[in-house]
């Protein structure tokens, strides 16, 4: 099967052009890996770009004791690079 003459569009800001998206994208993929109620509790996300990486990160509430999530996702493709739970 060749790629020759298949049309792709990229949009000039990437596939996750706004910390909205970002966060959008770091939900769908972190609920499914550690629970619609764990990432809940962990809002506000810490959001970040660094060139072209966003990083998203859980917030642990000040008296609580456990781990938060990370989540690393490419600007331009949305692909994910990377997807941590620390404690």
């Amino acid at each position: 099967m060749s790629n020759e003459g298949t049309h792709s569009f990229t949009p000039k800001d990437g596939f996750v052009p706004d910390r909205e998206t970002a966060i959008v994208i770091a939900e769908a993929v972190t609920r499914r890996i550690y629970g619609h109620t764990n990432i809940e509790r962990q809002k506000p996300f810490q959001v970040s770009l660094q060139g072209e990486v966003w990083t998203i990160a859980g917030t642990l509430p000040s008296q609580k004791v456990g781990g938060t999530f990370e989540i690393q996702l490419s600007k331009i493709d949305g692909r994910v690079i990377r997807v941590t739970h620390g404690k």
